[in-house]
């Protein structure tokens, strides 16, 4: 089964950019990992609740959207699908995979850039490309980034988005995972937040008609602009380790799911939100057990 991406790992640029972010929010306490015995999963036919979004227009709609538990037992799986642990109750799956039962399950899709080998599977105009005509790559991951500066080309690669996100309703996903959010950051400053903000809101619109939450991935600098954006909860990688995990708290009302990849992140994100967020550790590249890489804590 071919693997969507793996995790990124989030570089030093954003320390600075978020001292003060991190200043204006307190940090909570307590070791709870929300893993314990009396973790029970949340049974199939819960009934989703009608939750307060924004449309793409920025007005506001109602739709039949379930939120993540909170502080709930999490795991990261999409490296490759496998028997959730005991006290988990929020997976998150590459697209390619099926949700886990009775779970909570996230989709993760590649949104804003392109995966490696795939490149001829776009139009070449929606590729980005630099002054000299060559593509934008994202070095650490050999993908090519998309277009998304004018409204006709981020409707016409959000269509293709879309039908991902269908796919991940379709197979019974209660939300989706959009990654690489933060790729105007590496497009060479051919990409804005304006741009980044103005792609997600078209995808965040379209989970909500097939009754999906939607996660901000990564990109704390823009947590601020949730209402704007209608994104519901966040996927943070390594909030803990660049102290970034409160001014997700704060954004998302404590609607965090915490991925760590050293053991350092994962005491400092435990030791400041354990009690409210759902935080794992996991190996780099996500994956399963029986690899002789992998590496799942929560503690």
């Amino acid at each position: 089964m071919s693997v969507e991406r793996v995790a990124r790992v989030r570089g030093l640029g954003t320390v600075a950019v978020l001292a003060a972010l991190s200043m204006l929010v307190g940090c909570g306490s307590g070791e709870d990992e929300g893993e314990g015995a009396n973790a029970a999963p949340r049974p199939s036919g819960t009934t989703r609740t009608p939750t307060p979004t924004v449309s793409s227009t920025g007005s506001a709609t109602s739709t039949a959207i379930e939120l993540p538990p909170l502080h709930a037992g999490f795991d990261y799986q999409i490296g490759g699908a496998y028997p959730p642990p005991s006290g988990v109750r929020i997976v998150s799956r590459d697209r390619s995979a099926s949700p886990a039962p009775g779970l909570y399950n996230i989709c993760y899709v590649n949104a804003f850039q392109v995966q490696p080998g795939e490149e001829k599977q776009w139009p070449a105009d929606l590729l980005l490309r630099d002054a000299q005509g060559e593509v934008v790559v994202d070095g650490d991951w050999d993908e090519v980034l998309l277009d998304i500066r004018t409204p006709a080309k981020r409707k016409r690669i959000a269509a293709r988005v879309d039908q991902w996100i269908d796919g991940c309703a379709d197979k019974g996903f209660d939300a989706v995972e959009p990654d690489n959010y933060d790729s105007y950051t590496r497009s060479q400053d051919l990409l804005t937040a304006d741009d980044a903000t103005a792609f997600i809101t078209l995808l965040s619109a379209h989970a909500h008609t097939r009754d999906l939450a939607i996660a901000q991935k990564n990109t704390v600098e823009l947590a601020g602009l949730r209402a704007k954006t209608g994104l519901d909860f966040a996927v943070a990688e390594e909030c803990g380790e660049y102290d970034e995990c409160g001014a997700y708290a704060k954004a998302f009302d404590d609607r965090v799911v915490v991925i760590e990849y050293t053991d350092s992140g994962l005491r400092k994100a435990r030791s400041g939100f354990g009690d409210r967020l759902s935080i794992v550790r996991r190996d780099v590249m996500v994956s399963t057990p029986g690899d002789e890489d992998y590496v799942r804590k929560t503690r």
